[in-house]
């Protein structure tokens, strides 16, 4: 039974992703009104937002976290319309700025490592397959739900993107440069580590963070160059990728260097714009107990 409904749930999503955008924006809205009244997550985001931006009223964090809930359904209707998507499409929709270092690095023999965040709708930047001479890879955590893996890992290869699971990468990464395939990883750096991972912190968003260091250490070991992307919102399903360079040569940085730079780059876009980023994903479960007054409805 699990598996019928499995393929009834992914036919639906098919016949969802053929309407067109202006009709998918009707969905999100709809759907946004319906996260609202039921307050999604609301605990774990209010938690986030009052102890990230402090000097606020909380007005003011009311109203990040209605944009939130907007951005967060226009990411999801944009993520299943990829599949109906043509790369035509996809090329109005996502601009990228600078990609021409990437190709520079790779030109050189160089693979590349980019850093981002849970920010705008990452589900997009697979497009990065269209702008570059190098092969997009990217990692990933696999869903319970085997059919649903499928079909986000079958999205995200849309446009000739490799997927590995994080056990996997360093592996899957050897392979390629025997090859002398030249690629660039994308690794989303903004989760919370393992707790056998628990190995630096740093102040971000005004609290004592865990922070990955899956991105620094790869750089190192593969002495490849590191690039963060900058996605920013132009207007509703329109983003701009910004290709901001953070280190030509990992092996000569102090360590963490690496990591205190892309941590900060993410950290001025949330302060910007901090309704595009994912304030649903509990960022600092490790840190000490908080109590804080709840944000006003």
């Amino acid at each position: 039974m699990q598996k019928i409904g499995n393929y009834i749930s992914l036919g639906f999503l098919w016949l969802f992703s053929l309407q067109p955008f202006f009709i998918l924006y009707l969905y999100s809205d709809l759907l946004y009104h319906v996260i609202r009244l039921i307050g999604y997550r609301r605990s774990v985001i209010n938690k986030n937002l009052r102890y990230s931006f402090p000097d606020k009223s909380q007005a003011e964090l009311r109203d990040i976290r209605l944009k939130f809930y907007r951005n967060f359904c226009d990411v999801m209707v944009e993520t299943i319309k990829v599949q109906s998507m043509t790369e035509k499409q996809m090329r109005q929709r996502v601009k990228w700025n600078n990609s021409e270092v990437i190709d520079r690095f790779t030109h050189q023999g160089k693979d590349v490592i980019a850093v981002m965040g849970h920010y705008c709708n990452w589900e997009w930047i697979p497009s990065i397959n269209l702008n570059v001479d190098c092969l997009g890879c990217a990692t990933y955590r696999p869903l319970k739900n085997k059919e649903f893996d499928k079909y986000m890992l079958k999205l995200r290869g849309k446009w000739g993107t490799k997927n590995f699971t994080m056990a996997d990468t360093i592996r899957e990464l050897i392979k390629l440069r025997r090859r002398n395939v030249r690629y660039i990883i994308g690794l989303i750096a903004d989760q919370s580590p393992g707790k056998k991972t628990l190995n630096y912190w740093t102040n971000f968003l005004n609290q004592n963070t865990a922070v990955i260091l899956g991105p620094e250490k790869i750089a190192k070991s593969t002495k490849s160059p590191v690039v963060y992307l900058d996605m920013q919102r132009v207007k509703r399903g329109y983003y701009e990728v910004n290709v901001i360079p953070v280190s030509d040569d990992p092996l000569s940085t102090e360590e963490y260097e690496i990591t205190e730079k892309h941590l900060r780059l993410l950290e001025d876009a949330i302060k910007r714009k901090p309704e595009n980023w994912l304030w649903s994903h509990k960022r600092w479960k490790y840190s000490e107990n908080r109590e804080i007054s709840e944000v006003e409805s």
